[in-house]
């Protein structure tokens, strides 16, 4: 019995949604199949089963949440370079972002990620821009997608 516990320890633990370092030079971007190099813009998605999504660019991956048939419940954990932490994975849902023009990201959107409103509004007094926060950013996204693709009726 005590085996059959300790089995199940084992097979719940290797399916715990992880983050998994993203290896700049070498993996690729699930959405663009472009090589991420840039850590201050990557960006990764994690399934509830532990599958990792990474991404050269915050934008190449909420293009991909509505581009794909991307499952928004099944997902545990997404997660973002900050401009202001470059190479650390940060909780996206809980980041600021910064769209301007006077700062450029790796696939052209000029989107940039921060852990805090505070370090975001600093860069939108220098930079100029739009701030958002996930939930605005992702209708952004949606309704980008949602033009493009006008007869693909997401969710």
């Amino acid at each position: 019995m005590k085996y059959i516990l300790l089995i199940m320890i084992v097979i719940l633990a290797a399916c715990s949604p992880e983050p998994e370092a993203i290896n700049y030079g070498h993996d690729n971007c699930e959405y663009c199949k472009m090589t991420i190099m840039d850590p201050k813009f990557g960006a990764e998605v994690v399934t509830q089963k532990g599958k990792v999504y990474k991404f050269d660019a915050i934008e190449c991956m909420m293009d991909y949440m509505y581009d794909d048939d991307f499952t928004k419940d099944k997902i545990a954990l997404y997660l973002i370079n900050t401009l202001n932490n470059p190479g650390e994975l940060f909780d996206a849902t809980i980041a600021s972002y910064l769209i301007s023009y006077n700062l450029p990201s790796p696939m052209g959107a000029f989107l940039s990620g921060y852990e805090d409103a505070n370090t975001a509004e600093a860069m939108y007094a220098e930079k100029d821009g739009k701030l958002y926060d996930w939930n605005s950013l992702n209708e952004l996204f949606k309704a980008r997608f949602e033009l493009i693709n006008p007869n693909n009726n997401y969710e």
